[in-house]
């Protein structure tokens, strides 16, 4: 008899969780509570509701945690300039916290004792779940079905679906994706298929939120994004909640050949996987963010962010966003961006987000007056230069002298 009476389920509707829920009812004789989160994946979530309830699920939860996922989570990891790798924006991994975290929260109402996810063994998501959950529940006991089951392709899934008489909407006729995708507001990603060759290059029609640069149109789109303490808070002078700005960028991005990445990065786990993200908007978000904090930030401030910036998105990537040393990192990184307020006006042009101007009326640290080619009229006095270089260079010219080699 197994020690779990209760387990609630991170639940999609799809072949795989719907697999998992019936597993779940036979091997560990159990209550299951589904947990559906719409975070902007463009597929209609309710529908998981009849699923669920067709296999017994009594509690089930859908939600919408659209904004909740942009203003508590994609916002904040943004303020930071947080980029994995040099190029990937987190789309996936910025997801799992929050989801665990609703897991955790649904598991203490329900008093159940287990929670349970559908990634597989191979992958981050597995830890980025489990780590989360530990973190917001120290005994809270954690089934990942990947890792007990030996249904470990498309076909023997499909045949457990048809032996238990499992509703999921997948004819066997039925044209399927040959990537496995992952979506939400930031992001859409693809792996598997022919992209498991690193030298194949992805199809055209594999795209789904972003036109080609070369099909993008022939005349640039320009918008002014306007911050308010390191967030989006309007476009064109339009307010905007945080889900609405990214859904907007989204779209004019997406239709302008921005935010397809082909990358091939270094998974938590150990292996090396090849992906392909469409991140429109973030791509643009990213590059606004660090425009509007190049006339407002100061120097050190800057410099300090970006030397924190890779351990941040490590931190992220490998699903520490609990840990006590991301929230130590958040808190700084927020208390540079209280003055990071003002606008950017941006050119989107066939799949590069080109920074046209930038302004901040009340805190921009840029001064016309000292930087000026032009008479500075006294602003800066250009012979202070020659005591900061010298002191700058007395090292150097102690090691010189004493014959240390240089080259």
């Amino acid at each position: 008899m197994s020690d779990v009476k209760k387990v609630v389920l991170a639940y999609s509707g799809g072949l795989d969780t719907s697999v998992i829920v019936r597993w779940l009812q036979e091997t560990y004789q159990c209550e299951v509570v589904t947990f559906t989160a719409d975070i902007g994946q463009g597929e209609e979530v309710e529908p998981a509701r009849a699923k669920a309830q067709a296999m017994g699920v009594k509690e089930i939860y859908i939600e919408d945690l659209r904004e909740e996922f942009v203003r508590d989570f994609v916002y904040p990891m943004f303020r930071a300039n947080t980029v994995y790798e040099g190029e990937y924006l987190l789309g996936t991994s910025i997801a799992r916290p929050l989801i665990a975290k609703r897991l955790i929260e649904i598991a203490n109402e329900t008093g159940a004792d287990a929670i349970s996810h559908g990634a597989t063994g191979k992958g981050n998501d597995q830890v980025r779940f489990e780590l989360g959950g530990y973190a917001l529940k120290p005994g809270v006991k954690v089934i990942a079905p990947w890792r007990e089951w030996d249904l470990n392709s498309r076909e023997k899934l499909m045949a457990y679906c048809e032996e238990h008489n499992i509703p999921v909407d997948f004819a066997k006729n039925k044209k399927k994706s040959p990537y496995s995708m992952d979506a939400n507001l930031l992001h859409i990603s693809y792996e598997g298929g022919q992209l498991e060759d690193p030298w194949v290059e992805a199809e055209e029609e594999m795209w789904r939120w972003s036109v080609s640069p070369e099909a993008a149109p022939n005349e640039a789109t320009y918008i002014t994004l306007t911050y308010a303490k390191g967030d989006i808070v309007a476009i064109d002078g339009n307010a905007m909640s945080p889900a609405t700005v990214l859904e907007y960028l989204n779209k004019v991005a997406g239709a302008n050949g921005i935010g397809r990445l082909d990358l091939v990065e270094n998974r938590y786990v150990g292996m090396k996987s090849r992906g392909c993200y469409e991140t429109p908007g973030g791509t643009v978000m990213l590059r606004a963010h660090r425009a509007i904090e190049s006339i407002t930030l100061d120097r050190e401030s800057a410099h300090l962010k970006d030397s924190l910036m890779p351990k941040y998105a490590e931190l992220v990537y490998n699903g520490y966003w609990w840990s006590p040393e991301r929230l130590a990192l958040q808190k700084l990184i927020d208390a540079t961006q209280d003055d990071v307020n003002g606008e950017v006006r941006l050119k989107l042009y066939k799949g590069n987000v080109i920074v046209a101007g930038r302004r901040s009326d009340s805190d921009s640290l840029f001064d016309a007056s000292i930087a000026t080619f032009e008479d500075d009229a006294g602003a800066y006095d250009q012979k202070d230069a020659e005591g900061f270089i010298k002191l700058n260079a007395l090292r150097l010219r102690i090691a010189a002298k004493n014959g240390r080699k240089m080259s």
